[in-house]
């Protein structure tokens, strides 16, 4: 929680109550309590990465996202990466050798920095018709006025 406080300031908190009450509606029981560690996440896109070209991008993803979201795993902990890996149906050892390595870590770290340059600094982010963005965790209401204003012709917008 002090990271969120430094990085987000007082909205930091109010951000996360929001995100937790909506995942409640969806059965989704955010545990941001648990989280004791912001991990730089280099290596966890690298493993959706290496999870992709397996073709089980999504299946990591989701036990990626319950492990650090409900249960507070530490993604800078390879041995924790390489769990996720295997639960989401990869070679344990075969995904944490590729981790432990500095595997196409420049494909990941020059997507970020591509991202960056655009003006992308969080997730959620959403471009809506290639014509309007839509940073963080936003209510519906906020995320259909993007879209409809994206439909609208450039001189409109």
């Amino acid at each position: 929680m002090d990271y969120i406080a430094r990085k987000f300031g007082a909205r930091g908190k109010g951000n996360y109550e929001r995100v937790a009450k909506v995942g409640e509606t969806v059965g989704i029981p955010f545990a941001f309590d648990k989280i004791e560690v912001q991990p730089n996440t280099v290596n966890a896109h690298r493993l959706l990465h290496y999870a992709e070209q397996q073709g089980k991008q999504d299946a990591v993803a989701e036990v990626l996202f319950d492990a650090y979201f409900l249960n507070g795993a530490n993604l800078t902990d390879v041995d924790a990466l390489a769990d996720v890996a295997a639960k989401g149906g990869l070679d344990r050892e075969q995904a944490k050798a590729w981790l432990a390595s500095d595997a196409e870590r420049d494909v990941v770290v020059g997507a970020d920095e591509e991202a960056r340059s655009a003006g992308i600094g969080g997730v959620p982010y959403f471009i809506f018709n290639q014509a309007v963005a839509v940073s963080g965790a936003q209510d519906p209401d906020t995320l259909l006025q993007a879209m409809v204003q994206s439909m609208q012709p450039k001189a409109a917008r």
